[in-house]
């Protein structure tokens, strides 16, 4: 089943943990594999994020252009299917991956995205990657490594597919053909039309552009264009880039930020909303201080100032680095946690509770996230996040608006939490936030209990799977 398929080595009952990065180089080993590999290691065994580390491993190998390019398709589309390859490798070798050698699968990981998703011929991706395992864990393994991948080179990505769904239901089938968990497709199932539950996990698979926005006071989308991005997407703030943004100025001294456009827009609808005039506003869970920023201009133009809140040490220095062109008047940050807090309440008139949550609403950016989460997350989540968003109901002033934000799209995590705290409070109502984002259509949650959240999709909307609810304090 592709549940157990997840990328941590270190669990694998009788793995081993990996190998700590760096070893010595041998000299037929390509180094675009090795980047690509010693980052799989750090995601697969350490827990390390796709997106962090693979940049890092790049730039350590001083990989460049079409190599750098090479080495962060093998590195995400790796992490994106690795479920769905672990069981073509239990396939094709017909015994478990978890009775492999962690670095062993992670070889053969990276060898089967060569075969079925990329235009490398199969010798090259089979003799690179049979040099790769005699570097990396030693001559003994790589018969094994080349057997495997002739075995895999037989067939295209389709074939396998077709052999792998042979004897499953129609779910399952589709999680392996789409590269998710099962429980991430009945999730989606859940809240989603039937027809469109296929594309919206495929849009999961399609990396996007960097993202851009014009900070509100600091810079203009106009701006953006001038230096070369186009001005596209659904929030007025928004514009995409190709290549590094950290080329652009705009960006490195933070009059400009990288930031999804659905995240803009739930900080946008928050300040959109009616609430008593004057007043402070409260970024409820800060970090990394994106948001924190976008709102933090947006309150400059009605006369507000921001406190943003952030309990982790480094994350709070985060966001004071992303506020930092604001006026600091405009903005304080403080480290303090958000069920214990630092304030009086009905201090303020609008509080952003953007909550920890499961992640799954942003795939398209850390693809390895699908794998490493599990339904017992969302569980331990959803009492963290109810106890958020009472505390920030709380803050408010009467009159005042709280914004409700995951990044996900499983009800648990979003309608269930907020109906429950409607339910159990008589001194909150739902504002319909629906009607304060014209930018988007089709974009209600569709859950009668919370009427006029809203629920974005990469596959509508072409942003992560946002979901938002207005909560005014009566």
């Amino acid at each position: 089943m592709v549940e157990r398929a997840r990328p941590n080595r270190s669990r694998r009952p009788g793995g081993k943990p990996a190998k700590a990065p760096p070893t010595p180089q041998k000299p037929k080993v390509d180094p675009v594999r090795l980047a690509a590999l010693r980052a799989l290691q750090q995601v697969t065994g350490d827990g390390a994020y796709a997106n962090l580390v693979g940049p890092s491993m790049i730039n350590r190998h001083g990989l460049t252009g079409r190599d750098a390019a090479l080495a962060t398709e093998l590195i995400n589309g790796t992490c994106r299917a690795i479920g769905t390859y672990e069981l073509i490798i239990e396939a094709a070798a017909r015994r478990d991956t978890r009775e492999l050698d962690p670095d062993v699968v992670d070889v053969l990981c990276l060898g089967v995205h060569q075969l079925v998703a990329t235009r490398i011929p199969a010798h090259a991706a089979i003799s690179t990657s049979v040099d790769l395992a005699r570097s990396v864990v030693g001559e003994r393994v790589t018969g094994l490594v080349n057997a495997v991948l002739r075995k895999v080179s037989m067939r295209d990505l389709d074939a396998w597919l077709d052999l792998l769904t042979e004897d499953v239901d129609p779910t399952e089938a589709l999680a392996i053909r789409t590269f998710h968990p099962r429980w991430i497709v009945d999730g989606y199932a859940d809240v989603l039309p039937a027809d469109e539950l296929e594309p919206a996990l495929r849009a999961n698979n399609v990396a996007p552009s960097p993202v851009l926005v014009a900070r509100p006071g600091l810079s203009t989308v106009d701006e953006l264009v001038a230096e070369g991005a186009v001005a596209e997407g659904p929030s007025p703030y928004q514009a995409t880039w190709q290549g590094n943004p950290g080329d652009l100025a705009m960006i490195r001294d933070g009059r400009a930020g990288v930031q999804d456009g659905g995240s803009q827009l739930v900080a946008l609808a928050l300040a959109r909303a009616e609430a008593p005039p004057a007043g402070r506003w409260l970024d409820l869970c800060a970090g990394p201080g994106g948001k924190t920023s976008l709102l933090t201009g947006l309150a400059r133009e009605v006369g507000a100032s921001v406190v943003a809140v952030e309990p982790s040490t480094h994350r709070a220095l985060l966001v004071a680095q992303a506020v930092a062109a604001h006026p600091a008047a405009s903005v304080t940050v403080i480290q303090a946690d958000g069920t214990e807090p630092a304030w009086r309440f009905g201090s303020f008139t609008r509080v952003l509770a953007d909550v920890p949550c499961s992640g799954l609403g942003s795939l398209r950016r850390r693809p390895e996230s699908r794998w490493r989460r599990h339904p017992d997350d969302v569980s331990d989540l959803t009492e963290l996040q109810t106890t958020l968003l009472y505390g920030a109901i709380d803050a408010l002033r009467h009159g005042g608006i709280v914004a409700y934000v995951t990044c996900s799209p499983l009800r648990a995590e979003t309608d269930d939490v907020v109906a429950t705290v409607v339910a159990e409070r008589s001194d909150v109502e739902v504002v319909p936030a629906t009607r304060l984002l014209p930018e988007v259509s089709d974009a209600a949650s569709g859950d009668r209990r919370v009427r006029g959240a809203v629920q974005l999709w990469p596959h509508r909307h072409g942003t992560d799977a946002m979901y938002l609810a207005l909560l005014r304090r009566r």
